[in-house]
């Protein structure tokens, strides 16, 4: 009995260390966390349009013009490149987009931002960009605002035959429209059509 009690006690303290020692190895908050936005943003709708995870630095009494520089490729957040995910097909600009995952990087501006989408996906910043892997570019307008975002925010809401991006942070505030395209339902109806 007493050998039992002693192989408890042992048992008992090794896991407790075991633990103790895992949740040590647990990081702090990162500085600049990971988040998320989607349209449907309801959590209660998983059929998505489309998804995005970026990181969120804040502004930390620096000037927006220091971290994301009119004229510069940005990487749309902090540490990676931020990723989006279509769904669905739709239409920027000019340009249709096919359904698969991207990275987003902007070129902030005064009165415009440059959107541009690369199929250059899992970079770190925008330190690798290339022109050459753009799946698509388009300008979307800023408007600054009289109250101030101090973590950069996306969201996104319903907009005219698609999704309206909006990009916040400081005062200013930029919307990307995508489309999407209603070919998409008239091709899949055709191709289920000849299968009956």
């Amino acid at each position: 009995m007493k050998n039992f009690k002693l192989i408890t006690l042992v048992c008992t303290l090794a896991l407790f260390a075991t633990q103790q020692s895992f949740a040590q190895n647990f990081s702090d908050l990162n500085k600049s966390p990971m988040d998320g936005a989607s349209y449907p943003s309801s959590y209660k709708i998983s059929d998505k349009d489309v998804i995005i995870t970026y990181g969120r630095p804040q502004l930390k009494g620096r000037a927006l013009s220091k971290l994301a520089p009119n004229g510069k490729v940005w990487r749309t957040g902090a540490n990676e490149a931020a990723q989006i995910t279509f769904y669905k097909q739709m239409t920027a600009g000019k340009t249709t987009i096919k359904p698969g995952t991207y990275s987003l990087f902007t070129i902030p501006g005064e009165k415009e931002w440059t959107i541009i989408l690369s199929k250059d996906i899992n970079v770190w910043g925008s330190y690798s960009y290339n022109e050459k892997k753009d799946v698509a570019r388009f300008m979307a307008p800023v408007t600054i605002g009289n109250k101030s975002i101090e973590a950069f925010s996306i969201a996104f809401k319903e907009g005219k035959n698609g999704v309206d991006m909006y990009l916040g942070w400081d005062t200013a505030v930029v919307k990307a429209s995508f489309k999407v395209e209603k070919a998409n339902s008239t091709v899949l109806n055709a191709s289920k059509m000849k299968k009956q």
